[in-house]
């Protein structure tokens, strides 16, 4: 069975409503397709009403499902607090909240504007401060017995990296938010978990990031050890399985979706991969050649 296929059984997401912020795009849009072919109600949010409204009714057609768009700036709390209150008058109730909005610049530290940084931890950790508070409050407020909080996050949120450290700091405080809440909210029966993918090329992201040919430059495929990059369908795949009841006792837990990207960037000695098969007969030769003497 090829791994782009999907995993779940059909109905595994019935009769759950899902909330995805930046879900008009990307890989918000792909979570947010399966999700609606697994049959949940989702209401997809963003600023840009207008993508989310094309967005939504092609989602609908494709799955026929009901994709609800809401405009919204998760960086701003009453926004966030009237779009629940929609996606609640609409759906009855939300089940799942998936922070997936975000933003990233590459480049150097010191080029940056301090209201360039602003952008990044506003947008990535204060909107999903934001949604997780309006959502959470609600689900203790109501006495809502099962609910799932998944946060998109990255593996360089506990290494760190250069060149993006406003987006390194923003899902650094994301993922130790996700691991404190799964501890104190679990008596809400509040689940939080997260996914750390490595690359999966979206058109918007990667042409911001590396615009012109630089995309051709910097192979992103070459530092990740499976020489590939992930396919929509795969985290698709993963983050079903996070929101769905099949992982009822999956709390706290960061899942990575790299291809060993990470592991490979950590491992000191890795480089020696790039040793072609020549050499290490010769370095063999030289080791075995010290022993006899």
């Amino acid at each position: 069975m090829p791994y782009t296929d999907k995993m779940l059984r059909d109905d595994a997401l019935k009769g759950k409503s899902i909330v995805v912020t930046g879900g008009g795009s990307g890989l918000g849009k792909a979570m947010t397709k399966y999700f609606l072919e697994l049959g949940a109600q989702v209401a997809i949010t963003s600023r840009n009403l207008e993508k989310l409204k094309n967005t939504a009714s092609e989602l609908e057609k494709e799955t026929g499902g009901t994709c609800l768009p809401v405009q919204c700036d998760v960086r701003d709390y009453d926004q966030v607090e009237a779009m629940r209150e929609q996606c609640v008058k609409e759906f009855g109730k939300v089940d799942v909240l998936l922070n997936n909005a975000a933003g990233n610049f590459i480049s150097p530290t010191e080029r940056l504007s301090a209201h360039a940084f602003d952008v990044i931890i506003d947008i990535v950790l204060k909107g999903s401060k934001n949604c997780t508070l309006a959502f959470g409050k609600h689900w203790i407020d109501t006495k809502q017995s099962t609910s799932t909080i998944l946060n998109i996050v990255t593996t360089y949120a506990w290494t760190g990296s250069a060149y993006v450290v406003p987006s390194a700091t923003a899902k650094a405080g994301v993922l130790a938010m996700t691991r404190s809440l799964a501890v104190e909210w679990a008596k809400y029966g509040i689940r939080s978990n997260a996914i750390a993918p490595g690359p999966f090329p979206t058109k918007g992201a990667w042409d911001r990031l590396l615009p012109g040919d630089l995309k051709d430059k910097f192979d992103l495929s070459k530092k990740i050890p499976l020489r590939r990059v992930g396919e929509h369908q795969e985290l698709a795949n993963l983050a079903a399985y996070l929101v769905s009841d099949f992982s009822a006792y999956v709390n706290g837990e960061v899942v990575t979706i790299d291809g060993g990207e990470w592991l490979e960037g950590a491992g000191q000695f890795n480089i020696l991969q790039d040793i072609p098969e020549e050499l290490w007969d010769q370095l063999e030769a030289m080791i075995k050649s010290k022993k006899r003497s």
